[in-house]
């Protein structure tokens, strides 16, 4: 029996990693799966389009500049009654979508589901830091994975309720049953209770050894440094998420049918569908070499790839192939900032308050959505070559700022940190620096 519990012990941080993987998918398609009711609704009701989409626009606001003070009761009361709360909203807000005959029922469900989606975003995100505190890539990378593919499995299905039974039917009953699912997982939520045991093999990247609280980390500069790197972009990523239909249509590539690895689709569906695999089987990937070879390192690396990738389809998207391809590897190193900075985060300022700060860094997700309208006017004025120029741009700055401005930065900061903040508020041990 001793062997046992001991053996559950060993696996408890992956059963912990698990659920917070799970729980992520289950609110993938409040993001991902919005795109399929806007028309149906539309048709019903005739609101038009850019007043639908306004719920989009609050439902990611409320989704990110939410998680930090959801993530404080996480840190304050744990993880399961956060977790909780988000189910019953995440439940809820497709039920109230499901009966809403005006806007401001649509809007109102909107922000219900972006405080759920938040809460159980940021306490999982949060959580894997602290049960991962020498993997921390890796683990917010595959936390943040379910978040970015967990809509794939899910898609299909509402399409076609959607088709047979009508978009109300597919926001009840997807809506409850997500909320479901993630309430039974709060159960086996829990935050670490002793100190965490060092790997036998040190790390080589920077990782701080005491605890920084959400008011200390903002009287930082490295906070806003990294708060500036993931607005610069995040800002692409979301204009490339939301505006990949548009841009294919003005290239003229959207329809035309691309064969590859003996599959032939039209060059739209290929692209969000190889998009949505690349997103999220990067996070992972990146959050595992993030742990190998350093935070900032990756970081230059993903954000210089970004940059070509953009740069490829300024001059070569209206080739369908090319367009298909480079999209897929943007994103593929897009979706890494959702681990990268969430590992830097925990890195920089410590496990005991992780989820709060992290809450605080995600926000720019929130800062960068802001951005987004703006290449609609850009694109108007100077097509969508002058807005992937400025993505382009704020690429390359932000991997260089990330070698030669923040990597520095950090460790002065880390090696500051561990003379003059008292060791009474160290939690659990950690790696030497480099």
């Amino acid at each position: 029996m001793v062997e046992a519990s001991k053996d559950l012990g060993k696996w408890r941080p992956w059963i912990q990693l698990l659920c917070g993987l799970l729980c992520m998918a289950m609110i993938a398609n409040l993001q991902y799966g919005w795109t399929l009711f806007v028309d149906p609704i539309d048709q019903k009701y005739h609101w038009g389009r850019p007043a639908i989409q306004i719920a989009f626009t609050l439902f990611v606001l409320t989704e990110t500049w939410l998680v930090p003070v959801e993530a404080w009761f996480v840190d304050r009361y744990g993880p399961r009654i956060v977790v909780m709360f988000g189910a019953v909203l995440i439940a809820g807000a497709w039920t109230l979508n499901s009966f809403a005959t005006s806007l401001p029922m649509l809007y109102a469900g909107a922000i219900i589901a972006g405080i759920g989606s938040g809460a159980v975003y940021g306490t999982c995100v949060g959580n894997a830091l602290k049960w991962f505190p020498y993997r921390r890539g890796l683990a917010a990378g595959i936390t943040a994975a379910g978040f970015g593919a967990g809509a794939a499995l899910t898609v299909q299905p509402i399409a076609k309720m959607i088709a047979t039974s009508g978009y109300e039917q597919a926001f009840l009953y997807f809506g409850l049953g997500q909320g479901l699912v993630v309430l039974a997982l709060s159960f086996f939520l829990a935050s670490p209770k002793v100190k965490l045991p060092a790997p036998k093999k040190a790390s080589r990247h920077l990782q701080t050894k005491v605890d920084t609280t959400p008011g200390q980390m903002l009287k930082t500069p490295v906070f806003y440094l990294m708060y500036l790197m993931f607005v610069m972009v995040a800002s692409g990523g979301l204009i490339a998420a939301a505006q990949i239909g548009p841009i294919a249509h003005d290239f003229g590539v959207a329809d035309t049918p691309v064969k590859l690895l003996g599959i032939t689709m039209g060059a739209l569906t290929f692209a969000i569908s190889l998009d949505r695999i690349f997103d999220g089987v990067g996070r992972p990937v990146f959050g595992w070499v993030s742990d190998t070879i350093g935070r900032e390192n990756t970081m230059f690396i993903a954000f210089s790839i970004a940059a070509v990738a953009l740069c490829t389809l300024v001059f070569k998207g209206n080739t369908p192939l090319i367009f298909v391809l480079f999209s897929a590897l943007f994103f593929g190193v897009f979706g890494e900032i959702y681990s990268l900075f969430p590992a830097t985060s925990g890195d920089t300022f410590g496990s005991k308050f992780a989820a709060t700060n992290n809450g605080l860094l995600y926000t720019a997700k929130g800062t960068a959505a802001l951005l987004v309208p703006l290449a609609s006017i850009v694109s108007a004025h100077y097509g969508w070559y002058a807005v992937f120029a400025i993505s382009v741009v704020l690429n390359a700055i932000a991997a260089l700022l990330a070698l030669f401005v923040l990597k520095p930065l950090r460790r002065r900061f880390i090696e500051q940190g561990a003379v003059e903040r008292p060791a009474a508020v160290e939690t659990v041990p950690v790696e030497r620096l480099a």
